[in-house]
């Protein structure tokens, strides 16, 4: 097999471009890197909620008393949980659709008669636990495609018509689910319209709810069954898209 490196004035190894592609797929598909970066501090989820929980609590502790800090606290921590997975499913959709596409470009390569570069083979010597699928699966199909002569850009369109099928599913899987989820949000922000609708026909709901006893109790109780139902629909979601 030629070698793919170049090497420059000062004897560095450079990655030829036609091999950039496989970096760049194995840096997407593993969720990783294959070159040293300077690795930026970040904050885990966790902490971050906690941070919004607190504040939210203080925030709410100081304007209007305990009632309100349970419900300031609850309330924008659910919402920043929200945002948080929000993000983290869109940045894993771009990663696996620009890995499928990499896949797409290497099968073509490979059919155009384009040896397989060497990082493909060392991406096919690791084994690790934590690897994304479908680097598994690339890494399967160069062993065995290596053991037994099977064509290696058919064995990696299947790969890549499997995967993308998969997606079909899951995407279809989510759409019927939609409507769960969007009658649990509207059930739990009907009780914004009844705090207006209490405004509307002249009382204070809010004077009720956070300086009274009773009222209280129904806030705090309120808050704790909306965000049992919200978790609660959104794991009746998730199992009917694992199921697809």
């Amino acid at each position: 097999m030629p070698d793919h490196h170049l090497v420059d004035h000062a004897g560095h190894h450079l990655v030829d471009p036609a091999d950039q592609r496989l970096v760049d797929l194995a840096d997407h598909a593993a969720g990783g890197s294959s070159v040293a970066r300077p690795v930026r501090g970040h904050r885990s989820p966790r902490r971050v909620l906690l941070l919004v929980g607190v504040m939210g609590a203080g925030v709410g502790a100081l304007s209007a008393g305990p009632v309100a800090a349970v419900a300031v606290a609850g309330y924008g921590t659910l919402a920043m949980r929200a945002l948080l997975r929000w993000r983290a499913n869109r940045h894993a959709e771009l990663v696996r659709r620009r890995g499928l596409d990499l896949l797409c470009g290497l099968a073509a390569d490979l059919r155009a008669g384009l040896p397989v570069p060497p990082t493909l083979e060392i991406a096919a010597g690791e084994r690790s636990g934590g690897a994304d699928r479908l680097r598994e699966l690339t890494s399967a199909a160069v062993r065995l495609a290596d053991r037994t002569g099977a064509p290696l850009a058919e064995l990696i369109e299947r790969i890549e018509a499997d995967a993308r099928a998969t997606d079909r599913g899951l995407a279809a899987a989510a759409a019927q689910a939609a409507g769960a989820r969007a009658t649990a949000w509207l059930l739990a922000a009907l009780p914004v319209g009844g705090i207006g609708l209490g405004y509307g026909i002249g009382v204070d709901p809010l004077a009720v709810l956070l300086h009274s006893t009773v009222g209280g109790v129904c806030a705090v109780l309120a808050v704790a069954l909306q965000i049992v139902g919200l978790f609660w629909a959104e794991r009746l979601g998730a199992a009917s898209g694992r199921a697809g």
